[in-house]
Order: C-alpha cells, then sequence, then structure tokens
C-alpha cells in the first residue's frame, strides 16, 4: 500500500525557465529522480477541489490562519471509470503539513463527498482515514469547486528519503466539467512557463540545499495553487476589480523583486479585506 500520511515542512519558490534549468543541474549533485521520473520525464496530477457554496475553506486559508484545511481529490494521469483515485485531507498547523489520504474508486469517491456515506471497506482503502474524512464531511457542506492540474518531476535526497523536491510546470484549471474523467484541460494558472518548487522536509533542510538556494537567489514565496486560481477568479468575476487583473501573482510577477512582491501581497490583502468585509 502507497504511504498515506505525511507530516511535514512545505516551502515554494515560484522559478522563471532559466532559474530552473540552472538549479536543477547543481541539484542532481545532491538528488535523485524518483522511480517514474527515471523513465518519464513528467507525470501529470490532476486534482478536485472541494469547498463550500461560500468558499468558506480557501477564503479562510487566504487569510492566513494558523491552522487550515481541505479536501481535494486526487489522480494521476486522467482517471478511467474504475481507477483507483485518492481522497485526502491537508492540514497545516503552525507551518506543519499534515496529509491523510486513502484509495477509493473513482465513483466511490463522488459518491462518497455526495452523500457523506463511506464506502464499503476494501482491502485497498484506510479505514481510519476514511472515519477522519467522513468527519470532515459532517463539518462542510462540500461541492466540487475547481480542477487543477499540471506535470511534476520529483526528486530525493541520494542520502536520505527525508527530503523531496518537486517541480511543477503547465498548471491549469477550470471550474467547468468538474470530473477528473474528462479530461487534463484548462486555462494556464502560471504565465511565462515559470515553475513551481516545492521543498518537503520531515525535519529542518540540510546546509548544502540552504547554500544552494542562496547562491541562485531563490526566495519563498506564499504561492498557492487554489488560492491563487481563486484569487484570479475574484478579480475577473468583480467589475470593481478588473483593473486589478495585473496584479495576480504568478501573471505579472517576478519572484525575485522582494519589494514588488510585499507591495503586491500588501494590495491583494487591502483588496480581500473590502471584498469580504
Amino acid at each position: 500500500m502507497a504511504i498515506e500520511v505525511f507530516n511535514r515542512y512545505e516551502s515554494k519558490y515560484l522559478l522563471t525557465d532559466e532559474q530552473y534549468q540552472h538549479f536543477y543541474s547543481d541539484l542532481l549533485h545532491y538528488m535523485e529522480l524518483d522511480a517514474y521520473n527515471k523513465t518519464h520525464e513528467f507525470y501529470s496530477i490532476s486534482n478536485l477541489y472541494f469547498d463550500t457554496p461560500q468558499d468558506s475553506l480557501i477564503r479562510a486559508s487566504l487569510s492566513k490562519p494558523k491552522y487550515k484545511e481541505k479536501l481535494r481529490l486526487r489522480a494521476y494521469g486522467i482517471p478511467e471509470e474504475n481507477a483507483k483515485v485518492y481522497l485526502e485531507i491537508k492540514k497545516k498547523v503552525f507551518g506543519l503539513v499534515n496529509k491523510r489520504r486513502t484509495a477509493l474508486k473513482l465513483d466511490e469517491a463522488y459518491d462518497f463527498v455526495r452523500s457523506g456515506l463511506a464506502p464499503e471497506l476494501a482491502d485497498y482503502m484506510n479505514p481510519q482515514v476514511l472515519e477522519e474524512i467522513k468527519y470532515f464531511l459532517r463539518l462542510y457542506d462540500l461541492e466540487p469547486k475547481v480542477y487543477l492540474a499540471y506535470e511534476r518531476k520529483a526528486l530525493f535526497d541520494k542520502n536520505s528519503r527525508d527530503l523531496r523536491i518537486t517541480f511543477d510546470t503547465n498548471i491549469r484549471s477550470r471550474r467547468y466539467d468538474l470530473k477528473l474523467e474528462q479530461g487534463d484541460y484548462g486555462e494556464p494558472l502560471v504565465k511565462d512557463g515559470r515553475w513551481l518548487m516545492e521543498v518537503k522536509a520531515e525535519k529542518t533542510v540540510p546546509m548544502w540545499l540552504s547554500q544552494l538556494l542562496s547562491e541562485h537567489r531563490l526566495y519563498r514565496t506564499g504561492f498557492s495553487k487554489y488560492g491563487n486560481e481563486y484569487r484570479h477568479l475574484v478579480r475577473t468575476t468583480n467589475l470593481n476589480y478588473q483593473t486589478e487583473r495585473g496584479l495576480i501573482p504568478g501573471t505579472d510577477f517576478n519572484p525575485n523583486d522582494a519589494t514588488a512582491a510585499a507591495s503586491q501581497e500588501k494590495l491583494i490583502r487591502e483588496r480581500e479585506r473590502v471584498l469580504y468585509a
């Protein structure tokens, strides 16, 4: 059975294509590709995020609380009707990310979220996670909200499986045809082929990685795929905010300009305070 429980710290970085090429080349001195990427350049991940009719989960997440949670359905590639997928609860508490998931068949996952009734237990399911998701579904009235897909390349530290770095590209989303089996098409979420790098560590990152990030002048960002998609939705569906579209992270955002990034984020928070008042 695949690993179903993860506890780790995650840091995110937005890279240009040139930054990716140089940084990735240096990483190979310390890290190696995961088993799938050794024979395939990328693997595709598709996700269906669930939220309340009022978008309560993502709005709470964007307020940067100490604790936040979300539910998503994940598949690798485009699943067929009876394919195994993963229903996941992802929580973040004081910076520590906890992800708990169980394998389900596609129809079982859809029925579970819609009805709140757990499927009949099978050997590929995690019974504890099923109970946790059932409780989560009692707390929130959830519905499919957004589809997000991307191509991923993953590496592990040669000396420890505690450190993993992923690179996501061609990030795309849609708010229609909200079924994983409908295909992995969507509108680009990140402009100009930028890469989202995630550093995932169970403990502190090794010194060599800190030095490498410094040498390449790579700085952490608060980029969230679902969060940025929702911000984009807010600005493109509210006439009062049409003029702010150029300020959306991931479009005209320069990851190396810390001053501009801070100014941009401050303006975003001000707009959201007005919008959600």
